[in-house]
């Protein structure tokens, strides 16, 4: 991870002079995650430019610079499953169904979605998705069930939540011996990750990720070239559309949970 570019919530201004370079009526605007994207034009940092391909379609390609890309490196970069492999994915919103795309593409042969509303499963088959479970539905740690579906363990899992009793199931569903799982939702500072030290013994593996792994500047134009030759699908993630003067109904539907991503377009 770059010490130069790290993510900072707080930081709201340019590296360089500390300053911010928008205002309105003399009172400074500050730079969210060092892009400032609701704008026309914006001023950022070298690090956070990428060069892609020129026919790349921005209005598409830009749901790259988050969640699907952290969804699809974390199985692509990260998990490394075989092809054939069977994949556990825990929370199916936008950055689960990405890694399921990932799994998807790696050719494994099982991706088993875990989720709270069954009502996501239909949707999830475009991504990949095999098999469905609703932990609700169960009595019995999710863990277990995965284990007895996959015969011992899945190969691989991403976890997609951050709640931390979907972490510690994602990494206790994974087969001993030679199983991957992928930290990749962000849970509360507090929380505190617990299992058996015998899951470790028997040769699990944990691991976490941010952004999947990817270098922005670096590895991002590779992604995008990954949907020009049709290797990725990043249609089925655009759900909804609206101009910028309706961007209070985007914050809506993200927080009732209504499609994956929307695009907000720019008034002329």
């Amino acid at each position: 991870m770059c010490d130069l570019l790290r993510l900072d919530y707080n930081r709201g201004v340019m590296l360089t002079d500390g300053k911010c370079r928008f205002s309105i009526n003399g009172s400074p605007i500050n730079h969210f995650l060092g892009t400032s994207t609701f704008s026309q034009y914006s001023v950022v940092h070298s690090g956070c430019l990428a060069k892609i391909d020129p026919l790349a379609p921005l209005d598409k390609v830009c749901i790259l610079s988050c969640g699907v890309s952290t969804g699809l490196g974390a199985v692509l970069n990260v998990a490394k499953p075989k092809k054939g492999a069977s994949v556990a994915v825990f929370g199916l919103g936008a950055v689960g169904l990405a890694a399921a795309e990932g799994a998807r593409i790696a050719g494994a042969s099982r991706i088993i979605g875990i989720d709270r509303s069954s009502k996501r499963f239909e949707e999830a088959k475009k991504f990949g998705i095999t098999e469905f479970v609703n932990s609700k539905e169960h009595d019995r740690p999710i863990q277990e069930v995965l284990a007895e579906m996959t015969n011992g363990g899945v190969d691989r899992s991403i976890e997609c939540t951050g709640n931390i009793d979907n972490m510690i199931a994602a990494f206790e569903s994974v087969h001993d011996g030679w199983g991957v799982a992928v930290l990749v939702g962000v849970p509360n500072k507090d929380a505190a990750f617990m299992t058996k030290p015998i899951n470790v013994l028997n040769e699990r593996t944990l691991k976490g990720t941010f952004f999947g792994n990817y270098k922005p500047r670096s590895d991002l134009p590779s992604v995008v070239n990954m949907y020009m030759n049709k290797k990725l699908e990043l249609d089925k993630f655009i759900t909804h559309r609206v101009p910028f003067s309706e961007i209070n109904k985007a914050f809506e539907f993200m927080l009732k949970g209504e499609g994956l991503r929307c695009i907000i377009t720019m008034e002329e």
